[in-house]
């Protein structure tokens, strides 16, 4: 097992280490505001007002104003959800082509089964 990663990938590790992390913090977010946007209760809203629209076209675009915010909110954080999922695979195969893997947020060797010796990026003693 090779003990130093190589001192010439060494700006480019810690780039992307910085940028894994912002992307990270960021699905961390969108995923919460994703829960938020789905356990949202404006759909009960609609379905009281489509109610009241048998007898009123105000009632009935109303509630179709209504099921639109939900049905808007869901989907967009849904796909910002996976944007940033697509990102965070992409730097991880970079990551694996370099012989590194992420376990949450500590960045490990691809041999290291055990999880025994985490990397620091910005530790010059890493690299060779």
């Amino acid at each position: 097992m090779e003990q130093h990663l190589a001192a010439g990938d060494k700006f480019d590790i810690q780039q992307n280490f910085r940028r894994y992390m912002r992307l990270k913090e960021r699905h961390d977010a969108i995923q919460e505001s994703h829960k938020h946007a789905r356990a949202s209760k404006v759909w009960i809203a609609g379905i009281v007002t489509l109610v009241f629209a048998m007898g009123s076209d105000f009632f009935l675009g109303a509630a179709a104003g209504l099921f639109g915010v939900y049905f808007y909110n869901v989907i967009s954080s849904w796909t910002k959800s996976n944007d940033t999922e697509e990102e965070l695979e992409t730097l991880d195969r970079w990551f694996a082509t370099k012989g590194l893997k992420f376990e949450g947020r500590i960045i490990y060797r691809t041999t290291d089964a055990l999880l025994e010796n985490p990397l620091d990026p910005f530790d010059d003693t890493c690299f060779q």
